[in-house]
């Protein structure tokens, strides 16, 4: 049996119930309805539901939509709706003193991964107590949670698939990944409908996360078989999804192609994990703010061609997953002639974010050069190099980002 035909020997635990659809936001209460049931909730009186979300979703109207399929369900929801993008510890503590008052049965995550993973952050603090410090890793709360649901409004972090919160230190702004199976969401929505109020900046940086998430889900050293069953189904169809999005952005097909694109990236990280690419992005935003999905996107090409030696075999699988289409040859046509599979790849990274005008040098997004040592020292640091095929060293790093500079 060849390398490529070997299968490995892996534990995939699916856990979470998936609703996708249009509309499908108007059965929140229902649903949640079903898990008051299967929890066998006290009957007296009205079950108080967290909606965790914030202002700009509060804006689009999303959040009346959801608060009113919740009250016709029969319960009471609370609005938090300070969440800000890259959470941190400030707002899971301000989210945790609000559900505590409130005495709250059950959270809903309601926005970007910003939303989600703060909603999941709360719910490790208000049923586990502590800190969130104490929380990073994997498996360390001790008692159940609140049942959770999570409505993504952005096709990109998939976080509605993940166990894992990510929250960064008030203080320190280090980010924190605080994973546990009971942080789950018990039912995520996947409703189109919801994107279309993106705008186009947010629709951008969330779908080449999606795409980052596919490529480096696939060939990372947890990877198993299933998990790149999803990786590939989440590349496939963030492939042709994206264009198709940005090119006409009311076009509800395309854009639940890309929540479904999300959604498989996301539980295909559940089960295996990240690499070099997201280790590299995570400086990037921590010193200066460029937004996650744009910095990833800018590094992956360059921690592709970087990869090719450990993974080419992989990023060939997701090459003939694929199956371009002969009308999308604006994006392809310059890797016809290349023959390495990592080559082409990147080369199709780098037309995606032609496609999207997303600038594909650092120093085009304020990033100085003589930050690069830091950055380089910082992104070793991180947790998901660690999981990346190919092992970096802090040069290694280093050479990554002069050459995205």
């Amino acid at each position: 049996m060849t390398d490529r035909c070997r299968l490995t020997d892996f534990d995939f635990h699916p856990t979470t119930r998936v609703v996708s659809g249009r509309g499908t936001l108007d059965r929140l209460g229902t649903l949640l309805a079903e898990l008051h049931d299967l929890a066998h909730a006290p009957t007296a009186g009205v079950s108080r539901v967290l909606l965790v979300t914030d202002r700009g979703i509060v804006a689009a109207g999303h959040a009346d939509r959801a608060q009113a399929t919740l009250r016709a369900a029969g319960f009471e929801p609370v609005l938090f709706d300070q969440v800000q993008e890259n959470p941190t510890t400030r707002h899971v503590d301000a989210g945790v003193q609000l559900a505590r008052h409130a005495t709250v049965a059950f959270i809903v995550g309601l926005g970007g991964g910003s939303s989600m993973d703060c909603a999941k952050g709360i719910n490790f603090l208000l049923t586990n107590g502590g800190q969130m410090q104490q929380y990073r890793g994997v498996g360390k709360a001790t008692r159940p949670m609140l049942p959770f649901v999570a409505v993504p409004t952005t096709a990109g972090t998939g976080s509605e698939a993940q166990s894992f919160a990510l929250i960064a230190d008030e203080v320190t702004h280090q980010k924190m990944a605080c994973g546990d199976r009971k942080a789950a969401a018990r039912i995520a929505i996947l409703d189109p409908l919801l994107t279309l109020t993106q705008p186009r900046g947010v629709t951008i940086a969330a779908g080449l996360d999606a795409v980052a998430h596919a490529i480096e889900s696939h060939v990372c050293t947890r990877a198993n078989a299933l998990s790149r069953m999803l990786s590939r189904e989440a590349w496939r169809l963030a492939r042709h999804a994206l264009p198709r999005v940005l090119a006409a952005p009311d076009d509800l097909e395309a854009r639940a192609a890309m929540l479904l694109a999300a959604h498989a990236g996301g539980a295909a990280i559940e089960n295996s994990m990240l690499g070099a690419a997201h280790a590299c992005a995570n400086p990037l935003t921590a010193t200066f703010n460029l937004t996650h999905g744009l910095a990833v996107a800018v590094m992956l090409p360059h921690v592709v061609r970087f990869n090719a030696p450990a993974a080419d075999a992989r990023y060939a699988e997701l090459l003939a997953a694929e199956a371009l289409a002969d009308t999308d040859n604006a994006i392809h046509s310059s890797a016809r002639g290349t023959a390495e599979p990592a080559a082409r790849l990147a080369d199709q990274i780098n037309g995606l974010l032609a496609r999207a005008a997303v600038a594909t040098r650092l120093r085009d997004h304020g990033i100085p050069r003589d930050a690069l040592p830091a950055l380089a020292a910082c992104a070793a640091e991180q947790w998901t190099a660690g999981f990346n095929p190919r092992t970096l060293s802090v040069a290694d790093f280093e050479r990554l980002y002069q050459e995205a500079w």
